[in-house]
């Protein structure tokens, strides 16, 4: 049992140091020297896809920041979902005159994933750029996104998701994360392909997307079928849009692991994407970054309870040693006595 813990211990403590220190450190060294690609500006249809569920507090930000975007006007349609918004989200969205903006409803709530499934086939664009009403586009951040689809093996691209609410301790961390993560994004971009996509800015090409489950997140599974397709996704830093987090550690936890739980499943649902044979590199980029990382949590608790084991098992044998020691001086005084 001794090496069985050792054995453990030590394969959880590499799978960690793997995660955080060897996939980084393996990402800057392939990525040295790569050039960054320079995509021509074209001029592509986009359906800029809002989905809502009682957004009324933000909605009209929101679509007045989109008719801000710095965007062929003629190409740009802005469709929003509805999830059965009971708190005026549709009565807002209905006020504004301009042509380019739609509202699709569910009548019943079904949730994002069943309105995305429902309305995006209708969308007229070439591209769909998927959105949460709570972010906020810089103005030039949808053409920043439509060059890369100049190249033809280019599937879908992420902007970069920027934070406000500096003040908040969870804003702050967000901030931190979100930072080491968009440097390993950037780099796998550089190599091969993002692992995930993004809610908040997420473009695809049209043909590419397909039906959702009840269950999917949208970012987590279409980013994976598009690359088991043979397309790559890339990560444009300077696409930048700007969101909130949330107001505290717990409701930043409880989201993370909503998206976790739900993202898991996708990979479950896309083991091809697991493959090398089949997708390359993306296979150990998607195994380190995602993965594994998920696992974590229960690589440390295996080096705790192995730890532990072994601390009880050292402990034993020392106590074994100080018997046998404290034996061993008795027999030699019962020797010495023998010859008095």
């Amino acid at each position: 049992m001794e090496y069985l813990a050792q054995a453990i211990f030590w394969a959880a403590l590499g799978a960690t140091l793997c995660v955080y220190i060897g996939y980084p450190v393996a990402l800057g060294v392939l990525a040295r020297g790569t050039r960054r690609r320079q995509d021509k500006n074209i001029d592509l249809r986009v359906t800029l896809v809002i989905s809502a569920y009682n957004e009324a507090d933000i909605i009209r930000q929101k679509l007045d920041n989109s008719l801000q975007l710095d965007y062929s006007p003629e190409r740009l349609e802005i469709m929003v979902i509805s999830d059965a918004s009971d708190d005026g989200t549709d009565e807002i969205v209905r006020s504004f005159s301009d042509g380019r903006i739609k509202l699709r409803r569910q009548e019943t709530r079904q949730g994002k994933s069943a309105g995305l499934t429902r309305f995006v086939p209708q969308a007229r664009g070439e591209i769909i750029l998927f959105s949460d009403a709570n972010s906020m586009y810089q103005p030039d951040a949808v053409r920043k996104l439509v060059r890369h689809f100049a190249d033809p093996n280019v599937g879908f691209v992420i902007g970069y998701q920027a934070y406000v609410d500096e003040d908040r301790p969870a804003s702050q961390s967000e901030s931190l994360y979100w930072r080491y993560e968009t440097w390993l994004k950037v780099q796998e971009s550089r190599i091969g392909s993002v692992v995930l996509g993004d809610g908040a800015m997420m473009a695809i090409r049209r043909e590419l997307f397909e039906p959702l489950r009840h269950d999917d997140i949208a970012d987590s599974y279409l980013p994976l079928r598009i690359v088991a397709r043979g397309y790559r996704g890339i990560l444009d830093p300077e696409a930048v849009c700007w969101e909130h987090t949330a107001p505290d550690f717990w409701g930043e936890f409880r989201r993370r692991a909503r998206i976790v739980n739900r993202a898991f499943g996708a990979v479950v649902r896309v083991p091809q994407t697991l493959n090398p044979f089949r997708v390359g590199i993306f296979a150990f980029q998607l195994l380190f970054h995602r993965v594994l990382r998920w696992l974590v949590a229960f690589f440390l608790v295996a080096m705790f309870l192995s730890s532990g084991w072994l601390a009880m098992g050292a402990g034993g044998r020392g106590q074994e040693a100080g018997d046998r020691r404290q034996e061993a001086g008795g027999r030699g005084n019962r020797v010495d006595g023998s010859w008095l």
